[in-house]
């Protein structure tokens, strides 16, 4: 076998590489590398799901980050279970050839509850009285004091949100390397999400990530360097391109207006009742699966949404079949944003009545993605004073919300999710083993029986 890691920096396309990655660009210099047309939709589970599998979204069942779970009727996002992914995995298939294979999982998600030897992820901890403390979950559980005692806690608040610092993804790459000098995996999945970030944030242009493509190509550089001194085998991919947007789309309050979708109050406030809904969308950057209730409203729907500024195309039966997207946890339809678009989740009307959780990160509460968690509300007048009250609040004991997150989507200007049309756009697949590749273009599936062949060469 060869030892292998996989290094997902997410967000690196091709046009990314150059004066500002000095690293990355002199190790791709004497690599082989390919762009990869990613699978519908090129969202962070999706992806990784196919990569670890081989399969399309119709086999493995990871449809996007989040999706409607019908049993419940509620919309469920950034679920953790390793057992959502219904297709063998690739460490799985390795045991099978190899029992002394081993494998190390490194924040790739769905890594909790997995028959990976060696797992991080971030987990953090809720008390009932209204906290949330950073904290991670680990396989050896022990694992966990280790690392945090070694590299500190991890700083949760620098892995999401509008404090986001290359500091989180740092503290990844240095569990790595703790974890390579104890146990040495024959693979180990390393996550780099620093890129995400400020791309969403500021676009997917070099010149305006210049600092963060500098305090990346660091990180990896280094990596690189510790894991080949080790003689491990290299791979550096990514997940996605993340391309410039200026036009967000609200196509649940479309849904709205047209008497489709139901909300129910509380305390003045409205939620989405996603059961009590003829239709709504559970938007994910630029996907949207639009779940009907009643197949009498499906032409209805489909002609609302094929109508809708800034939609693509949408996906019936046969176009999610075409897709891979066809499987029960998908939508009726399935909605592709024009490149410069991107879906919201908002539903609500009126400001006034939004629920109390639009204003702070909460991913798990929101029934669809917002990338508007990245920013400061620019209305604040002195947000580091806010900031420092609610903190102090929150030290004290008062139940109170962290209120400073933005509702206004056009302050975001990356998006991902489409199948970019330029190959400058899409994600990567880098190697040094150029024997290994030799094509310039990859499906997103074939990515499997590439790192399935570092692991275990021909004879």
């Amino acid at each position: 076998m060869g030892r292998t890691v996989v290094i997902n920096v997410v967000g690196l396309t091709p046009k990314l590489i150059g004066p500002q990655t000095p690293r990355i660009q002199q190790w791709a210099d004497n690599a082989a590398m390919a762009s990869i047309t990613p699978t519908l939709p090129a969202v962070t589970c999706t992806m990784q799901a196919t990569y670890l599998t081989g399969k399309r979204p119709s086999d493995h069942g990871i449809v996007a980050n989040g999706w409607y779970f019908r049993e419940e009727c509620e919309v469920k996002f950034w679920r953790q279970s390793n057992r959502l992914v219904q297709a063998p995995k690739i460490w799985e298939l390795a045991k099978e050839q190899d029992a002394s294979f081993t494998c190390a999982n490194l924040f790739w998600w769905y890594n909790m509850y997995s028959s990976v030897d060696y797992a991080v992820t971030p987990r953090p901890m809720y008390p009932a009285d209204g906290r949330k403390l950073p904290d991670i979950h680990t396989h050896p559980a022990e694992l966990r004091d280790r690392l945090q005692n070694e590299l500190g806690q991890f700083p949760l608040f620098k892995f999401w949100g509008p404090a986001t610092t290359i500091e989180s993804t740092n503290w990844i790459a240095n569990s790595a390397k703790a974890i390579e000098l104890q146990h040495s995996p024959t693979l180990s999945l390393v996550y780099l999400p620093h890129l995400d970030y400020c791309t969403q944030r500021l676009g997917g242009e070099a010149a305006v990530v210049q600092t963060d493509l500098q305090e990346i190509d660091w990180v990896v550089g280094d990596l690189i360097d510790f894991y080949e001194a080790r003689g491990v085998q290299v791979i550096l991919l990514s997940e996605y391109g993340i391309t410039t947007v200026s036009q967000p789309v609200h196509l649940n309050r479309v849904l709205r207006q047209a008497g489709l979708l139901s909300v129910r109050e509380e305390l003045g406030r409205e939620l989405l009742d996603a059961g009590a809904s003829r239709a709504f969308a559970v938007a994910d950057h630029q996907l949207a699966h639009v779940y009907v209730n009643n197949p009498e409203d499906l032409p209805q729907v489909q002609k609302l949404l094929e109508t809708t500024p800034g939609v693509a195309k949408v996906l019936d039966a046969q176009g999610k079949a075409a897709c891979g997207l066809d499987h029960d946890r998908s939508g009726e339809f399935v909605v592709v944003a024009e490149p410069e678009a991107w879906f919201t989740y908002y539903y609500w009307l009126d400001e006034a009545r939004a629920p109390d959780f639009a204003n702070t990160v909460d991913i798990h509460r929101k029934p669809g993605y917002d990338p508007a968690e990245l920013f400061i509300n620019p209305r604040i007048a002195l947000p580091k004073l806010k900031l420092a009250q609610r903190l102090l609040q929150k030290k004290l004991g008062f139940r109170t919300l962290m209120d400073v997150i933005p509702t206004d989507a056009s302050l975001v200007r990356g998006s991902h999710g489409h199948i970019p049309r330029n190959d400058g756009d899409r994600p990567l697949f880098l190697t040094r083993s150029t024997d290994l590749l030799q094509r310039d273009r990859l499906e997103a599936t074939e990515v499997f029986s590439l790192i399935w062949a570092h692991l275990f060469p021909a004879p």
